[in-house]
């Protein structure tokens, strides 16, 4: 290429830069284009880092190379990065021009003029402290309802669009009903909604959905996700192991909205805590989340290894958004985490109790406890009781028992000839002071026939004990079991060069949180899990506010203000409303970590309570709906689908707690599972109509329809569910036979009022399900299928006994007219297919 073109080519982007805003935030405009362009060759990743040049950092972007610099400061002609991305010469072109990562226009455009502007440098926004901006004034002040509305209103009126308006109240009530608790309302709480007239109807249904059992539930679908919560091991034969008490601490921590902080500390360090309570050994069990294997011939320190790195990986995604788990290997390529980072971060878990390989067929385990149950709770107390009398029976008795053994069977008391030795005085003290009634001239045989006399009684005591101890124990094997943590002396920990486990070379580190992150001095002693857990959830620590509050945001909004769940460093997305989420942030740990009070804070907002239809406007300037001017429509997640429909029917079992659930499965599904080969049994009873959040979590056989409707194998922390929509899913939908009994169940509700006409029985299907009045075209194309169908099971009614018969539950109703019943379930089966049936709006 003729230099000269290379000069022109820069000085057109001299010049367009110039017409670009002079106002660039480093984080939103200039980071984001060199994490993604030039930080794999020119980030903080030392053993990978080219010519020397380090671009994370204004000192290596602006240092001396050898007479020349990348970045000179305001001056965009004189610095080398400009010239090389407006290069067209391959061999100096940047980013290289073999490569995939090109820079666009306007991205070599933002450059130049950030370069011109003095190229100021900025803390990457999640780990510099949140700020607490003020509330912006907004135009429409009369639109909003409390602080979130004006940062939402502020965005949408500089961007000249306008908010929706707000939902109608059936839709109002279903959102916060499926938000808060998984749940639709039923027709009867829909009914009174829409009759209230007080002005605060909005704000007290709010107030009754958080205060509701099922509210603990809902939320624990989305931790479960997080923290990897599984009932088998996942590795090889993938067998159960015992741990779902651990999910219902989680159900009634939420539901008992218990602060963060705390939540946090009972997980990671339970059995730390003093007193190490039930509930702090139960919710200890999250260190044991993580996938184990008991094949046989697998090697303890490679698994050890496996399981430190699966830690570290799950505590530093699940509390800080954070990808530490990108440095087992090597520094970070994109954010400031070193190797050594990761292994000090793995060494606050050298302390727990466990094994690389768990021999599971030959009784080894991960250390467990039992848990009673409410059945076992009034026979417990009993017993503690009774065992704690006898013990103090036993203390009685122990001294005087040691004390006359000694006098008659020791040597050092009484020698060969039966003479007393210097001992003897002491021996006749302590007896004394047993029993005050004791002679102090007694002679070897008096003790003899002292300790004969009290035998009787002695025995009585020793077995009472033993026998109450005996059952104790019985009452203990009759709970269920859950694995806890316990605390040993820590293994070394040694950063494993490429994290290859077999390499014992590399520098011994001790517990410490990532080095550039705020953190107070570190205490003198070896930092525990508990210190961890107190540093994850403290002002001090600017990431796990931030990162809670954005994914509850997701919950209830669709999509986090930063959209990348799982990675809010330098390769994820800044958030469209920063001053908002940095407003939360502080909000939430300025409330003591009240997850209900931020909760509550955004869903009774104008934002949150607008409709979700879209508009032709938002649609051509917005639409991923990322400044929110109006709400989000998405479908529910795989647990409340089942839910919803088991709910419609009437079937859902609403007990809250109890082992996990197996729901109907297609046989032969686990046929593939050895070590050893199992069966798969359904439950039956209320059990089979157990709410998804109950459901046996296999991880490598993971139950099928929930499979279909996106949720994890749990193998890994996961974040944020993909949403597909696939034939797998509309056939799950249609033909599980949890969904064909749901429909069938249904049908048999509809049909108890005989004098209803088929389109008053389709309305009433319509107003049990979608709360409302189904469309006239809706009603002629329902009943046109059911007669269609009611006129085939009348000729072949063999099909209509099959269709009917689906599940374990019978039919309630013998006399009812079994065509007519199948015809009913199909179209039953037809609007629980609904796409409204399973979408939130």
């Amino acid at each position: 290429m003729h230099p000269l073109r290379g000069h022109l080519l820069l000085l057109v982007g001299l010049l367009a830069s110039m017409e670009l805003k002079a106002e660039l935030d480093f984080n939103r405009d200039i980071r984001p284009i060199l994490a993604d362009k030039c930080f794999a060759c020119h980030g903080p990743d030392a053993a990978k880092r080219k010519a020397k040049l380090r671009l994370d950092t204004r000192e290596g972007a602006t240092a001396d190379l050898g007479g020349r610099a990348a970045i000179v400061p305001g001056n965009a002609a004189g610095s080398e990065i400009v010239r090389r991305i407006f290069s067209s010469d391959p061999d100096e072109s940047m980013p290289p021009s073999d490569g995939i990562k090109r820079l666009a226009e306007a991205e070599k455009q933002t450059l130049v003029a950030w370069v011109n502007s003095g190229a100021p440098y900025a803390n990457h926004w999640v780990y510099a402290p949140p700020k607490r901006s003020e509330i912006p004034p907004v135009k429409n002040a009369l639109w909003t309802r409390n602080a979130i509305d004006h940062f939402i209103l502020a965005r949408l009126e500089r961007e000249k669009l306008t908010p929706s308006p707000e939902a109608d109240r059936r839709i109002l009530l279903r959102r916060l009903s499926q938000d808060l608790t998984g749940l639709p309302p039923d027709s009867r709480e829909v009914g009174e909604f829409l009759s209230e007239t007080k002005p605060d109807a909005y704000e007290r249904a709010v107030d009754r959905l958080l205060s509701s059992p099922h509210y603990g539930e809902r939320m624990a679908m989305y931790w479960l996700d997080l923290v990897r919560y599984a009932d088998t091991v996942g590795y090889h034969g993938d067998q159960t192991h015992h741990i779902w008490p651990y999910r219902d601490y989680v159900i009634t921590a939420l539901n008992q909205n218990k602060p963060f902080d705390e939540f946090t500390a009972q997980q990671l360090a339970g059995d730390l805590l003093s007193p190490a309570s039930l509930e702090n050994k139960i919710a200890s069990g999250f260190n044991r989340l993580n996938m184990t294997t008991e094949e046989g011939g697998a090697q303890d320190a490679e698994y050890l290894a496996k399981y430190t790195a699966d830690r570290v990986r799950c505590v530093s995604t699940a509390w800080m958004g954070a990808t530490l788990g990108c440095a087992e290997c090597h520094d970070h390529k994109f954010d400031p985490y070193t190797a050594a980072d990761f292994y000090r971060f793995g060494a606050f878990f050298a302390d727990l109790k466990e094994l690389g390989a768990y021999k599971g067929g030959n009784g080894s385990r991960p250390p467990e406890m039992p848990v009673p149950t409410p059945r076992h709770e009034e026979e417990l107390r009993r017993l503690e009781t009774a065992l704690a009398a006898a013990e103090k029976d036993l203390d009685k008795i122990r001294p005087r028992i040691a004390i006359a053994q000694a006098a008659w069977e020791n040597s050092h008391i009484i020698d060969s000839q039966g003479r007393h030795t210097a001992a003897w005085p002491k021996a006749i003290a302590k007896l004394l002071a047993i029993d005050p009634s004791a002679r102090t001239d007694l002679q070897r045989e008096e003790i003899t026939d002292w300790f004969a006399g009290k035998k009787s009684e002695f025995a009585n005591i020793w077995k009472r004990h033993k026998d109450l101890r005996a059952e104790m124990a019985r009452l203990q094997s009759d709970m269920p079991r859950t694995m806890i943590s316990v605390s040993v002396t820590p293994r070394v920990t040694r950063v494993l060069h490429r994290g290859d486990w077999m390499d014992a070379t590399g520098a011994v580190v001790e517990p410490s949180v990532p080095h550039f992150l705020p953190h107070s001095t570190a205490p003198d002693r070896r930092a525990t899990r508990l210190d961890l857990a107190r540093w994850l959830a403290s002002p001090e620590n600017p990431m796990t506010a931030r990162v809670f509050v954005n994914r509850l945001w997701k919950l209830l909004f669709g999509a986090g203000l930063s959209r990348v769940l799982d990675d809010l460093g330098t390769q994820g997305e800044p958030p469209t409303h920063p001053e908002l989420v940095d407003f939360l942030a502080l909000e939430f740990v300025q409330s003591g970590w009240n997850i209900k009070h931020i909760t509550r804070l955004m869903v009774t907002s104008a934002s949150y309570r607008q409709s979700s239809l879209t508009r032709p406007d938002v649609e051509a300037r917005d639409p991923s709906n990322r400044l929110l001017a109006r709400q989000s429509r998405f479908r529910l997640p795989a647990e409340m689908v089942r839910d919803h429909l088991l709910k419609f029917s009437g079937l859902l079992t609403t007990d809250i707690g109890g082992p996990s659930a197996k729901p109907y499965q297609p046989e032969g599904y686990w046929d593939y599972l050895n070590f050893p080969k199992r069966e798969y049994h359904p439950d039956k009873g209320r059990n089979q109509y157990r709410r998804g959040v109950y459901t046996h979590w296999q991880r490598l056989f993971l139950h099928p329809m929930l499979k279909a409707f996106d949720a994890p194998s749990r193998e890994e922390c996961a974040a944020d569910r993909p949403v597909s929509n696939t034939p797998l899913a509309t056939l799950a939908l249609l033909n599980d036979p949890t969904f064909v009994e749901a429909a069938r169940a249904l049908a048999e509700s509809a049909l108890r009022d005989r004098t209803l006409t088929t389109s008053e029985r389709i309305a009433w299907i319509y107003r049990q399900t979608l709360h409302r009045d189904p469309l006239d075209d809706e009603s002629s194309i329902l009943a046109a299928l059911y007669h269609a169908d009611v006129a085939e099971f009348q000729k072949k009614p063999s099909l209509a006994s099959k269709l009917i018969s689906t599940g374990f539950k019978p039919v309630a109703d013998s006399s009812l007219d079994r065509a007519q019943l199948a015809a009913w379930t199909s179209v039953c089966r037809a609007v629980l297919n609904l796409h409204e049936t399973i979408v939130r709006f």
